[in-house]
């Protein structure tokens, strides 16, 4: 019988790729900005604001950041008057669509 492989090696370890993951995507808000983001293509900040429900300016502002430093969305500004930003999914972030899809079609199924 052959070992199964197990999620993680050490729970409290750098190594583990499940809890990289989950360090940057975990918490409340960057899985709905990720849906957002995925479904409208490039998105303003407003519309961010508007389309997530409870989310305050300081935690959108905050998770936009970290998503950009960890290469999961990118910002771009124009040099037009007023600015505009404009956020979108790197390659990196469409790569973890099909999982997130899968955990969804988990959810409606167990939950």
């Amino acid at each position: 019988m052959p070992k199964k492989e197990p999620l993680c090696e050490d729970i409290s370890g750098e190594g583990c790729g499940l809890k990289k993951v989950i360090n940057i995507i975990g918490g409340k808000w960057k899985i709905l900005i990720l849906c957002v983001i995925d479904r409208e293509g490039n998105v303003r900040y407003g519309d961010l604001r508007r389309a997530i429900f409870g989310i305050t300016n300081t935690m959108l502002a905050n998770s936009l950041k970290e998503m950009e430093k960890d290469g999961l969305i990118e910002r771009k500004q124009y040099a037009e008057m007023p600015v505009r930003v404009e956020y979108s999914l790197t390659e990196k972030s469409k790569s973890i669509i099909p999982i997130l899809l899968e955990l969804k079609k988990w959810g409606e199924n167990n939950l």
